[in-house]
């Protein structure tokens, strides 16, 4: 046993939260308001609030809140919520540690801090990758952004970009980037995705076009950055035909392509699920260490606000029970894992137990890689189909697909994993996407 890091303050909590976006601040919300439990919500950044404070358009508080705001004013609520249940929120706090006994180490500005609390809740999010990440090779000037740094410069900053853009990606946080371009007074001049339609919803893509007028170049993708000092063109390449063509642009922004922020729980040890490279959890959204806990995007990279949010009023009631009433995992029932097959990359939760509650909304959370628009799911077992279901809603890249936890009913945790697949997904072949991984590309 290693001695007390006595260069430490140490300060005691019932529940740690690492994170005071949607999903940890709901969870704090939830602690106090409904269990009377105070939760110490510790962020690095200088506000809490998280990703929404960025975000300066309308669209947040559907499902949580039964409204539709902006993201700041959501922030700004979800903040004031968890004060008045009790919460004890931590900016400029950065952590650096999780200790075997879920003991945090953190810097911030009152000094070296180590946090110790009953239980933990690791709510760290999701990030986009960043060209360097993307082995996008060319220049390196100015003018490059992700979608994240885009919104902190413009909204938070009130700083100013180019005049002539390229975005990067289909998905819904890409037509954010171009609300985000126009108020800085940027236009838009291109879209481009790898897929062969835009990954977001028809409701966005297509009144998106109409009022914003730039063309959107599906099957393709960003091959180099052009420009010395300040960004001057991109070239776009064909991935069906190679041809290649300059677009001429002072502004590039990559969206989407997401990685949780996971670092926190990958050197603590906690297994880490090798499809969304999050923390891997059972239903009841509890990580492989005793006492851990994780909620939203950092388990699902990535999906809305108020799903995130929704994720930290749940687990916020597993927190408790595992407080009240000593409720651990029993180590006598049966854990499966949850296997997601191509097309699909990823499904969450990834454990499931004998008599564990249905996850957040009791819905299997999964990303496809291709695009299929009346998904037969398919959940199998020794290689035989236990169930199926038809879905009347898309399986769709770039945005998470949501498939009714009843589907689950004909498991036999005793038969060991379970994998959830498309009945009738197209054949495929590959292709090399933006990155140079191979994704599937429709054989006709």
């Amino acid at each position: 046993m290693s001695a007390p890091d006595t260069s430490r303050t140490v300060v005691t909590a019932d529940v740690a939260i690492v994170g005071a976006g949607p999903a940890g601040l709901a969870a704090a919300t939830q602690l106090g308001k409904v269990h009377g439990r105070q939760a110490l919500v510790l962020d690095r950044e200088s506000r809490a609030g998280g990703i929404p404070r960025h975000c300066d358009h309308p669209g947040y508080g559907i499902r949580d809140m039964h409204t539709f705001i902006g993201g700041p004013a959501y922030a700004e609520r979800l903040v004031r919520e968890a004060k008045s249940a009790g919460a004890d929120i931590m900016p400029n706090a950065m952590v650096t540690a999780v200790h075997p006994d879920g003991a945090l180490d953190v810097t911030s500005p009152a000094g070296l801090l180590r946090i110790e609390s009953r239980a933990l809740v690791l709510a760290t999010g999701a990030r986009e990758r960043a060209r360097p990440a993307r082995m996008i090779p060319g220049d390196r000037p100015s003018g490059v952004y992700t979608t994240g740094q885009l919104q902190n410069i413009v909204h938070l900053h009130h700083g100013r970009v180019g005049t002539r853009a390229v975005v990067v990606g289909g998905e819904l946080v890409s037509w954010s980037a171009v609300m985000t371009l126009k108020h800085a007074g940027c236009r838009t001049v291109l879209m481009t995705t790898q897929y062969p339609s835009p990954e977001s919803y028809a409701a966005f893509t297509i009144p998106g076009k109409a009022l914003f007028r730039f063309p959107i170049a599906t099957r393709t993708r960003v091959v180099r950055i052009i420009g010395h000092g300040n960004l001057e063109a991109v070239e776009i390449e064909n991935l069906d035909t190679g041809a290649r063509e300059i677009v001429e642009c002072d502004t590039v922004v990559f969206t989407g392509d997401w990685i949780p922020d996971h670092e926190l729980a990958r050197t603590a040890g906690i297994a880490i699920d090798p499809g969304t490279k999050g923390p891997l959890v059972d239903t009841a959204l509890r990580t492989s260490r005793p006492g851990v806990f994780a909620a939203g995007n950092v388990l699902h990279p990535v999906d809305t606000a108020d799903i995130a949010a929704l994720d930290g009023t749940f687990v916020a009631d597993r927190v408790a029970a595992f407080l009240d009433a000593g409720e651990a995992i029993d180590p006598g029932a049966t854990a499966v894992r949850i296997l997601a097959a191509p097309p699909f990359r990823w499904v969450s939760p990834g454990v499931l137990r004998a008599g564990d509650p249905a996850p957040p909304r009791q819905r299997l959370l999964l990303w496809t890689d291709q695009l299929v628009r009346f998904p037969k799911v398919t959940v199998s077992q020794r290689g035989r189909v236990v169930a199926t279901t038809l879905l009347p809603w898309a399986a769709s890249p770039g945005r998470v697909f949501r498939v009714p936890w009843s589907i689950m009913d004909a498991v036999d945790p005793a038969l060991g994993p379970v994998t959830v697949g498309l009945a009738n997904a197209p054949r495929v072949g590959t292709t090399r996407n933006a990155v140079g991984e191979f994704i599937p590309s429709r054989c006709n």
